[in-house]
């Protein structure tokens, strides 16, 4: 009897231990001091891409210095909708895309002109809400990275502020500089330096396998209650190029309807958090782990 009283508590607490996770529970509240309007000055020139560090080069261009908000994506939806730019269309919100040129590639998909998804809005991850007249953003998530968010919502927000979504080749030269880093600090990764799988940030809860995004800019030196995060900026001052959300990039490739995503996420291990680990989606996907950052021509 003794050892079927032991198999039968080691089951309760398994159970309890995959409990679903409250997605709408409080969370910690932080500001961070970083300007989520604030853009950064990518300079003309080579810089090392890729694991294998193939040289390449870009020409000069702006990119913000975080990602992409909350409360941000919910200003562009009040102002978009105003504009007939966005509509809603049953649960979701849509917006007019010209479509790709279709090579009829195997397994290729086709993407025609027309109405895409931007985000779903009875999704229970969704932290923008919509009362049917104006958008809002859930306590607590107003500077933490628009996540629920398709490649087309991405692209869609980017092109309305006259910018568009970074190429792989921009967002990694952004995050990494011109040395041979994996990461945009350095070298090595801390639990300090980014938001990731197990990182035991205040916002996750190992307990019930729950991670939630942190605020933009969050690991930029500061002490958050007990926790003390790493100063870990690019070399050209962008956060949370590591962690936290994946992040879409614009790159639309020959006979390919996949998109891109880059950075790694808050689900993420971390070594999957180095500059050049790829990740991709059909544009139409959206997920509490992915968000976006755009970037200007000069």
């Amino acid at each position: 009897m003794k050892r079927l009283f032991l198999d039968f508590s080691l089951l309760v607490a398994l159970l309890a231990s995959c409990a679903p996770v409250d997605l709408n529970a409080a969370i910690p509240t932080f500001e961070t001091g970083v300007d989520s309007n604030a853009w950064a000055q990518i300079p003309a020139g080579e810089f090392y891409f890729g694991q294998h560090e193939d040289i390449e080069t870009t020409e000069a261009y702006e990119i913000m210095i975080t990602d992409v908000t909350a409360a941000q994506y919910a200003d562009f939806l009040n102002a978009a909708l105003a504009d007939n730019y966005v509509k809603t269309d049953g649960g979701q919100i849509v917006g007019f895309y010209p479509g790709d040129k279709f090579h009829a590639v195997k397994h290729e998909e086709e993407i025609k002109a027309g109405d895409w998804i931007y985000i779903p809005l009875n999704d229970s991850s969704q932290k923008i809400k919509f009362d049917g007249t104006t958008f809002t953003v859930q306590k607590g998530f107003k500077n933490h990275p628009m996540t629920m968010v398709s490649w087309f919502g991405a692209q869609g927000y980017c092109e309305y502020f006259n910018s568009r979504l970074p190429t792989e080749m921009e967002w990694e030269k952004a995050g990494r500089g011109t040395d041979e880093r994996p990461f945009p600090w350095g070298a090595e990764i801390m639990r300090e330096n980014a938001n990731f799988y197990s990182s035991r940030d205040p916002f996750e809860d190992m307990s019930t396998f729950g991670s939630r995004t942190s605020p933009v800019g969050f690991y930029n030196g500061q002490k958050y209650g007990d926790f003390q995060t790493e100063d870990s900026a690019s070399p050209y001052g962008l956060y949370d190029m590591a962690g936290n959300v994946w992040q879409w990039t614009g790159d639309v490739y020959e006979g390919m309807h996949y998109r891109f995503m880059r950075g790694g996420s808050k689900d993420t291990y971390d070594m999957d958090l180095r500059l050049w680990v790829r990740n991709n989606a059909t544009p139409t996907y959206f997920s509490p782990g992915v968000g976006f950052r755009c970037v200007r021509d000069k």
